[in-house]
């Protein structure tokens, strides 16, 4: 699958917020910073924990769980206890619409 999926209007996700959608069968977060969205696996590779109840600081979402540290332009862990960086996924906005490509 190459096609990029719409996934929410540009509208759902205010800038600083974010969102949790599906791609396929994977949860997405998308991030919507200063107007760029990006868009990182949802559930922590920690423990499992769902990243879009967490805390959004900046470029970096809190997991609710075990407070793991994810940088969502980048998926990389910023603080542990994760070890394994989150997928990053391909992202864009068009005419009021996010896409996200499927891995």
């Amino acid at each position: 699958m190459s096609d990029f999926i719409r996934v929410a209007s540009t509208s759902d996700i205010p800038e600083g917020k974010m969102k949790k959608v599906t791609v396929g069968n994977q949860q997405v977060l998308v991030v919507n910073l200063k107007g760029r969205y990006y868009a990182i696996g949802n559930v922590c590779t920690h423990f499992g924990g769902s990243l879009d109840r967490g805390i959004l600081d900046g470029n970096e979402v809190e997991c609710p769980l075990h407070h793991s540290h994810f940088d969502v332009i980048t998926g990389q862990v910023k603080r542990g206890p994760a070890a394994r960086a989150e997928p990053v996924y391909e992202v864009k906005a068009e005419n009021g619409i996010i896409l996200v490509k499927p891995k």
